[in-house]
C-alpha cells in the first residue's frame, strides 16, 4: 500500500488505496497545506520535498524535475511534489525551511 510519512509534521502517515497519484494531490486530500506557487504544474520549486527514504517507490524524475536539477534549483535528494507520483511502498519526507509556513507547526 502506497504510504507517505512527512517527518517535519510529526510523523504524520497518509495511506492511499491507488498507486501512481501525486504526492502534492494524496497530502492536500489528506487536509495539510503545502506549497506550490504555479499551481502543481512543475513550472517553480515551492512544493519540493526532501526525500529521506523511498525513492524507489516514486516514478522517475519528470523533465521538469531534471531542468530544476541543471539549474541547481533541485538536489539529488529533492523532488517536486506535484510531479512525483507515488508508486507503492513507503516514502518518508520532510519540508525545507523556505517553504514551510508560518501558520504550521513543524516538529523538526
Amino acid at each position: 500500500m502506497p504510504e507517505i510519512v512527512i517527518e517535519s509534521l510529526f510523523n504524520r502517515k497518509i495511506s492511499s488505496t491507488e498507486r501512481d497519484r501525486k504526492v502534492i494531490d494524496l497530502i492536500h486530500e489528506n487536509g495539510i497545506d503545502w506549497m506550490h506557487a504555479c499551481g502543481k504544474k512543475g513550472r517553480c520549486t515551492t512544493c519540493k520535498m526532501i526525500l529521506k527514504s523511498g525513492a524507489e517507490n516514486l516514478s522517475p524524475p519528470s523533465d521538469r524535475e531534471q531542468h530544476f536539477r541543471k539549474l541547481g534549483r533541485l538536489k539529488a535528494n529533492e523532488r517536486l511534489t506535484c510531479q512525483a507520483l507515488l508508486k507503492a511502498g513507503e516514502i518518508r519526507i520532510k519540508i525545507g525551511e523556505q517553504n514551510k509556513f508560518p501558520h504550521l507547526e513543524y516538529s523538526d
